[in-house]
């Protein structure tokens, strides 16, 4: 006979409780414990045989893993070459991102090769996707919709088709019947991720999830979800600009550096092969506050305009603004510049904002908000023909930065003509460049340079 137990378990990161609490002590959310009904067998686990025994790691044999092409180079780089078969894959990103969008096209893509493809909703009707599909120009034979919510279903109907890619939309609205809690549920979402895995490796399929996203921008559900797949690949931007970054936060099966850019128009998601070449579109010339840096994805180098504006205040506590970079470290930044070059910033209102969309956390961009505050704040604008990169310390002092090789490549690649950088950086460059090159070691030197 089967035992049924109550439990309380935090919506957020899956912590059981016997009773429930208004705070979870695992992940502190207020108001996160629902009460789920749990069924347990008391039927016994009969190990009979072994399937497998253990190995010595020096007999184990390595095979390359067969991959599917997505045929989209840029979501191919960020899978590592290709979807993997016989693995889990999540994708997250904010409502109306272009998540469904993005795995629609696939489907075409995947269907113009002969793969057959599964596209199984729990949101959307077939007429709905057939609309979409109309728009987006996907006509190939090899799709097959489905529209089911049951997990035990979607599970029969995969063993009958036999697809070769199988994409869920979405993991939060599939359920399982002998789970009493609503679909979206921690215990819902752990059983459906389960059983996908288990058809993903026993059928040697590859399996791609939407999963939705909270508030605070995580996958929604546990924390167990992540844990469970293979790769998670987010999809990042803003819905009123057109730019799309899709990012790999993990991957079994390659890196997770790189990332792939995306320009969202009326007939679907289009590649960005040159993202600086579209960053640096409509760029002011001769504008004060306005400069070039360049920032590493990966191994892709990027062009990005960093725009800083410097006004007096007219209030008593000056304004601090930073849009696509950190806030802390922009305030950071400007502690040095009035630390070691005496700027009076205390009295002027500061916005800092990283052009198209993009949020980038990386050090070598430090160089660029200097360089684009203390322009705003003298109002003298920089030759349009020069790029920054460099991080900078609590002292003042420039640091070196990865790869500076190819931010001098590209830099020259998109017609610059002088680059300042760190001086540690302009040691070890291996090939020559046309490219006027500025070796700097503290920041008043960069600021010589821009005077002139």
């Amino acid at each position: 006979m089967a035992k049924a137990k109550n439990l309380y378990l935090c919506q957020e990161c899956g912590y059981e409780a016997q009773r429930w609490m208004g705070r979870c002590p695992d992940c502190g959310e207020w108001n996160t414990f629902v009460e789920e009904v749990r069924v347990k067998k008391s039927t016994g686990v009969q190990l009979s045989s072994l399937s497998q025994k253990p190995m010595l790691l020096e007999h184990i044999q390595i095979t390359q893993e067969s991959r599917i092409s997505t045929g989209m180079p840029e979501l191919d780089r960020v899978l590592g070459g290709g979807i993997v078969q016989g693995s889990l894959v999540l994708v997250g990103g904010d409502p109306g991102i272009g998540k469904s969008t993005l795995l629609l096209q696939i489907c075409q893509k995947i269907g113009e090769k002969k793969h057959k493809v599964l596209y199984v909703s729990g949101e959307e009707s077939m007429h709905q996707i057939k609309m979409r599909a109309q728009r987006l120009q996907v006509n190939t034979s090899e799709l097959l919709l489905f529209t089911e919510t049951n997990i035990d279903i979607i599970e029969k109907m995969i063993q009958e088709v036999k697809p070769q890619v199988v994409i869920i939309d979405s993991i939060q609205t599939v359920f399982r019947q002998d789970v009493s809690s609503a679909p979206g549920s921690v215990s819902q979402v752990r059983e459906a991720t389960s059983a996908l895995m288990r058809l993903a490796k026993g059928l040697n399929i590859s399996i791609l999830i939407v999963g939705h996203v909270t508030k605070e921008g995580a996958i929604a559900g546990p924390r167990v979800l992540e844990h469970m797949v293979d790769t998670v690949l987010y999809f990042e931007g803003e819905r009123h600009v057109s730019f799309r970054v899709l990012r790999a936060v993990k991957n079994r099966f390659g890196s997770t550096n790189e990332i792939g850019v995306f320009e969202m128009r009326g007939q679907g998601l289009q590649e960005v092969p040159n993202p600086s070449e579209l960053m640096l579109a409509g760029r002011p010339i001769g504008e004060p506050g306005s400069i070039v840096t360049c920032s590493m994805e990966g191994t892709r180098p990027m062009l990005i305009e960093i725009q800083a504006l410097v006004s007096p205040t007219t209030f008593g506590m000056p304004r601090r603004t930073a849009t696509g970079i950190d806030y802390n470290r922009v305030v950071l930044l400007m502690a040095v510049l009035e630390k070691k070059l005496g700027m009076q910033l205390a009295n002027y209102d500061s916005y800092v904002n990283l052009a198209g969309g993009l949020k980038i956390a990386e050090p070598a961009l430090d160089l660029g908000i200097i360089a684009a505050i203390a322009s705003s704040y003298r109002n003298q604008a920089i030759n349009p023909y020069l790029v920054v990169f460099g991080e900078v310390g609590l002292t003042g002092e420039i640091r070196g930065v990865h790869m500076a090789e190819k931010r001098v490549i590209e830099a020259e690649k998109m017609g610059f003509k002088q680059c300042i950088l760190p001086k540690a950086n302009e040691k070890v460059l291996t090939s020559s460049s046309k490219l006027q090159l500025y070796g700097v070691n503290t920041v008043s030197d960069v600021l010589e340079i821009l005077k002139n």
